[in-house]
């Protein structure tokens, strides 16, 4: 009567990591609007029927593909680095110059998951565009709060807009994840990486002595 019990319940008949991993790379190439759940089946190796019981739907497969890949190492760096790197400056030049090599990397789907992925997101799916604008907006606050500590430390000049710099950086890796997705290379990427760096604010030199 023990195994009885057992018999009734239905095995899984799929490697949830590797459904999740299948999806991922749907979701990064074609964008959340553009992947259909028949895409999404079929790559998953899956029956619609499984999908729902094991993820309940489209959006919230997307939500678990996105919180994954987050906290894989092409999604975990920006974190990374700036809890790794004590300096502000060095945080942001490790960041940009990471994006530099992991967005065009053929390895994976070119740029970054949870910008490119909203790039086609309509209005009929507005809970999608909203989540992934607050994660977005959520990372803009942590680089804002970093770069507000930097210059209470006394790294930026008292004249530097965190909240600008900020924004700065922000844009510049949103810009460096799209030119993968156009073709740019990690030798085109490292360049504007460069680039950026070179508006980090600099204290003036004192007058002479």
């Amino acid at each position: 009567m023990g195994q009885a019990g057992t018999a009734r319940g239905r095995p899984r008949t799929f490697d949830r990591d590797a459904a999740l991993a299948a999806a991922t790379r749907l979701f990064w190439e074609r964008g959340y609007e553009a992947t259909s759940l028949n895409e999404l089946t079929e790559a998953m190796g899956i029956r619609p029927g499984s999908l729902y019981a094991a993820f309940r739907d489209k959006k919230a497969l997307f939500k678990e593909v996105v919180h994954t890949y987050a906290r894989s190492p092409v999604g975990a760096f920006v974190g990374v680095a700036l809890r790794e790197e004590p300096a502000a400056y060095h945080a942001f030049a490790r960041i940009l110059r990471e994006a530099a090599a992991i967005y065009p990397d053929p390895s994976h789907p070119a740029g970054c998951l949870t910008i490119s992925a909203a790039t086609n997101v309509t209005v009929q799916d507005a809970e999608i565009a909203a989540f992934l604008r607050d994660l977005r907006n959520a990372n803009l606050e942590i680089f804002h709060d970093r770069l507000r500590t930097a210059q209470q430390d006394g790294e930026l000049p008292a004249d530097a807009d965190p909240r600008a710099l900020a924004g700065y950086f922000a844009t510049v890796i949103q810009g460096m994840s799209q030119r993968a997705r156009d073709g740019a290379d990690a030798a085109e990427l490292a360049e504007i990486a460069e680039l950026a760096l070179a508006a980090w604010p600099r204290h003036e030199p004192g007058p002479p002595s």
